[in-house]
């Protein structure tokens, strides 16, 4: 291989701009536009990395996406990324990049000894040496010397935040060649918004290197007009962008790279329709030592030519079975290069190009040389002088969307190609991703993409017409033939494969290891599939192709990732009232994502004596609380009563207008997920007043659960917990402090007992009052527009002045529920609680109809015994507060072992003595025994009691 940059050319370089960079340690010098592949091609760099197994020398194969051998290791002005693929990566001045896989170097490997020993580590040699005697010894080394490129450990800084972009459209055109310039033209054409996306740096796709005249203009100028009206007209064009993946409901991932130095984007569009114009990839031929350096696919080496003035070789010889590739070897003629065309078949074929020697009906049969090409057999013994091997096999239509779409294949032997089968709602594929040949084909399947187009764009110009001769591998053929060139799986990996069973295309695979590396088989799997058919007897389409799993190419983690970090991961949720409680001393802290008051009184104050006191205090006259955290998730619809039987453990559909219950919701595994109060305000409508940190989660489960078991006529889901405050009012006076607010609506326990809502009016706004408690004392919540609830807030503060009312603050009240036994879910519970743990057994036993995590609650595993069971734990007057995840211990066969651990603990001002909650294995049955809590090495005894501390007959409810 002899690359040389020619003097004049080059579309896609600006030669009044250089840049230097460097490659393993060489300086080179490129120009504003090159790849770095093409800069290493024009400084005649031929061995660029070496292959995954054996370390064998590889170059440039290709020009795009599908390059499976040029990847790289970029630092320096640019930030460090490893392996990256030298052919979609612009070269910037400063960057420094490196082969991988390679030690010192790729052109000089120290261990490239192992292909020496290839014959005795074949495909899956791995799974049978390293059985005996324990895999875990082998282990470690084999993982050290796994990967590719490397991560530099002293490269410590955060990466650059990526960033995400949602957006909708009318039609997403996937690729900007001349099939997806020309929907996306008609789809503009017709009122219709479009997001345009190519993978290259500069759309157009092969009419920024192959010749030809759209509508009597040259066919780049064409592109370029084209391009430029949409972006004019408020289309979005993306070039550096590859749509990786689609998934549910039409969701389509984007990867944006800048190239700049920028972390790449992140777009998720949600299209009404889909055109897929995402092209063809070329494919290798089947010879011995077709892996050699200089060896590469006729349509790249046409791209270098044209787009960057690279001339490839000056002896080329241009292997094909396809028409394609006679357009590469006239242009790399008339750029002076010595050419001999090499076709596969004998009739049928185009013209021969000037200056061009042709030999027809012949194939070659190998390669000739060690670090690069030098020379080409044909099969019937003929040697080619050659620096230069460019091959054409035939092109594989780009169909990956169209395949995670459900979209099936069919088998066209004509093209020798998958192409696309039974349509795809919503989705449409055009040019030569659905097998156009030529060009006025492409625009021809442009049209039919786009239902009521005007008409398509007309070529003119010599146009391919000849069919395609299918080269596939022989079996049992002389010499190395490679399928994978990442991976080193050769022809005869493959029929080991069958030899030994494992011809299952998805067995296939993994023995082989085919189709598993970066480039997930773009240029090999079909190859591959042919010669398991070809071994086994069967067709290409009876062997059948792999799962096309996305991303089509890799993406950064950072884009995945996007801004979220901090607060962007886990944003800070703040209440309506955070600057009138600021203002009233409350020091504030994060709980389950809300920033919430702690405890009043300001920084300076002792925050455990200020907290013992609002408790205190809370039970003796009347405590404010600001609960407007919690969850206030609307469901409504005809089966609103229904669908919440169906969410809730409890039976929860009697429930009667204007009364509240308490329950639980569990998981698919039985358990306690939130618990909560639902109320119910109409037939048709409720509200879930779930924990305040489970509010996204408990609304994302319902949705889930909506969707899958009743429709959106049936029920609708509309989370309106940031719309309203709650203000609570508790304690013995909390009846007659709410009396002197002036609500409308009676506050006799008749009209409105515990665990009953009414509505009313604050002034002249409505009002929703809940008689439910959290304290164990009457207590009252009043919801009110959030933007409305600070004059409320201000009259209950100003009423509580008569009753000695205090401003509590979370912990206070966290005393306050422990004291009465009641839990917090995520606490007082853990991952394996059911609701029979927590004394809650009646819906277990009693209810006939399905609801979430039935079954599980029936399981051997769920069945009493020693299960962990919610109790409290009492120690002497006096004594501190036992620690919160201390260990309940006994003493089994000379060995401690827990039996269970403290979930919540606190020092109870109104009792005067600590008070602790728990999870004892039998703790409902063992109230009254004494229990040794280990923490840190010291034990402590308690006595396992009752889950309620303080007012077990619950008379202050009504008091």
């Amino acid at each position: 291989m002899t690359a040389t940059r020619l003097s004049s050319g080059g579309s896609s370089i600006d030669r009044s701009r250089p840049v230097s960079f460097s490659f393993d340690g060489r300086k080179l010098q490129g120009f504003e536009g090159d790849t770095i592949a093409s800069a290493l091609l024009a400084s005649d760099v031929a061995v660029v990395g070496r292959s995954f197994k054996y370390h064998r020398p590889r170059g440039i194969w290709g020009a795009g996406v599908e390059e499976p051998n040029a990847l790289v290791d970029v630092g320096g002005s640019v930030a460090r990324t490893p392996n990256t693929r030298a052919t979609t990566e612009l070269v910037l001045d400063g960057m420094i990049a490196k082969s991988v896989n390679a030690s010192p170097n790729a052109a000089v490997d120290r261990n490239a000894f192992i292909d020496r020993f290839s014959r005795f580590i074949p495909a899956a040699f791995y799974y049978k040496t390293f059985m005996w005697p324990d895999w875990h010894l082998f282990e470690p080394r084999i993982r050290a010397v796994a990967g590719l490129g490397e991560v530099d450990a002293r490269w410590q800084s955060p990466a650059a935040a990526a960033d995400q972009i949602n957006r909708h459209c009318d039609v997403l055109v996937v690729g900007a060649g001349p099939a997806g310039l020309a929907a996306a033209k008609l789809a503009a054409s017709a009122g219709q918004s479009v997001i345009l996306v190519d993978d290259q740096h500069e759309p157009g796709g092969s009419l920024n290197h192959r010749t030809g005249e759209i509508d009597g203009r040259p066919a780049t100028a064409w592109a370029a007009e084209t391009i430029g009206a949409l972006s004019a007209t408020g289309h979005t064009v993306l070039p550096s962008t590859t749509a990786f993946g689609i998934y549910d409901h039409n969701l389509v991932g984007l990867n944006q790279r800048h190239g700049d130095g920028r972390p790449d984007t992140l777009w998720r569009v949600r299209p009404r329709r889909i055109v897929l114009a995402t092209g063809a990839i070329e494919r290798p031929l089947p010879f011995a030592n077709n892996d050699l350096p200089g060896i590469m696919s006729a349509d790249a080496a046409l791209v270098y030519l044209r787009r960057f003035a690279v001339l490839v070789g000056r002896r080329v010889v241009v292997a094909t079975n396809n028409d394609s590739a006679y357009e590469v070897a006239r242009a790399l003629a008339e750029a002076g290069a010595d050419v001999t065309l090499v076709d596969s078949r004998k009739d049928g074929t185009p013209a021969v190009p000037e200056g061009v020697s042709l030999t027809a009906g012949r194939r070659v049969a190998a390669a000739r040389g060690k670090m690069r090409v030098e020379g080409a057999v044909l099969d019937e013994g003929t040697l080619l002088d050659a620096d230069c091997l460019v091959v054409s096999g035939g092109w594989t239509p780009t169909i990956h969307l169209f395949c995670q779409a459900r979209g099936k294949l069919a088998w066209s032997e004509a093209q020798a190609a998958f192409l696309p089968g039974d349509p795809v709602e919503g989705m449409a594929v055009a040019g030569a991703a659905a097998g156009a040949v030529s060009l006025s084909g492409v625009f021809e399947s442009a049209a039919k993409a786009m239902p009521g187009a005007t008409a398509a764009p007309r070529s003119t110009g010599v146009e391919a017409t000849g069919g395609i001769l299918a080269a596939w591998p022989i079996p049992d053929a002389r010499g190395r033939v490679w399928i994978d060139y990442q991976n080193d799986v050769t022809a005869k990996d493959v029929e080991l494969a069958a030899r030994e069973n494992f011809i299952s295309v998805e067995h296939l695979k993994r023995y082989t290891t085919l189709g598993m590396a970066t480039d997930q088989g773009k240029t090999s799997n079909l190859v591959g599939l042919a010669l398991m058919g070809a071994v086994t007897g069967r067709t290409v389409p009876e062997v059948g192709t792999t799962t096309y799993r996305p991303p089509f190419t890799p993406v950064p983690l950072a884009s995945f990732a996007g801004a979220r970090g901090g607060e962007l991961m886990s944003p800070v949720r703040r209440l309506p009232l955070e600057n009138v409680h600021r203002a009233r001393g409350a020091v504030f802290q994060e709980y389950g994502g809300w920033l919430r008051p702690a405890h009043y009184g300001g920084a300076d104050a002792d925050a455990d004596c200020a907290i013992q006191d609002e408790a205190g205090r809370a039970r003796q006259s009347v405590a404010l609380f600001d609960g407007s955290t919690l969850g206030k998730i609307e469901v409504m619809g005809p089966k609103a009563a229904e669908f919440v039987d169906f969410i809730y453990y409890n039976t929860m559909s009697t429930l009667k207008p204007g009364r509240c219950r308490y329950g639980f919701m569990l998981s698919e595994n039985g358990v306690v997920f939130d618990d909560g109060i639902l109320v119910r305000l109409d037939e048709y409508r409720f509200v879930v007043s779930c924990s305040s940190s489970h509010v996204a989660s408990v609304h994302a489960r319902l949705e889930e659960w909506r969707q899958d078991r009743f429709g959106r006529d049936a029920v609708y889901v509309h989370n309106a917990t940031s719309e309203m405050a709650t203000l609570t009012v508790s304690g013995p006076n909390a009846k007659k402090l709410l009396a002197t607010l002036g609500l409308g609506l009676s506050l006799d326990d008749a009209d409105l007992p515990h665990m009953a809502m009414a509505e009313g009016m604050f002034a002249t706004d409505p009002v929703r009052v809940a008689r439910v408690s959290f304290t164990g004392d009457r207590s009252y919540e009043v919801s009110i527009r959030a933007d409305r609830a600070e004059p409320l807030w201000a009259r209950m503060h100003e009423a509580g002045m008569a009753f000695d009312a205090v401003t509590i603050g979370l912990e206070a009240l966290m005393i306050l529920r422990a004291e009465k036994g009641y839990i917090v879910i995520g606490k007082d519970t853990d991952g394996t609680t059911l609701p029979h743990d927590l004394g809650v057994d009646g819906p277990r036993a009693k209810r006939k109809g399905e609801y979430v995590g039935r079954r599980s609650l029936f399981t051997d595993v769920a069945m009493p015994g020693n299960r962990q069971q919610l109790v409290g734990l009492a120690v002497a007057r006096g004594e501190e507060p036992l620690a919160t995840g201390a260990n309940a211990i006994s003493r089994e066969g000379g060995k401690l072992r827990s039996q269970g651990f403290v979930t919540s603990s606190y020092h109870s001002p109104t009792m005067g003595r600590p008070i602790a909650l728990g999870l004892i294995e039998r703790g409902a049955a063992r109230h009254g025994e004494a229990v040794d809590i280990q923490h840190l090495g010291m034990v402590r005894r308690a006595t396992i009691t009752g889950p309620c501390a303080f007012d077990p007959s619950g008379e202050r409810l009504n008091a």
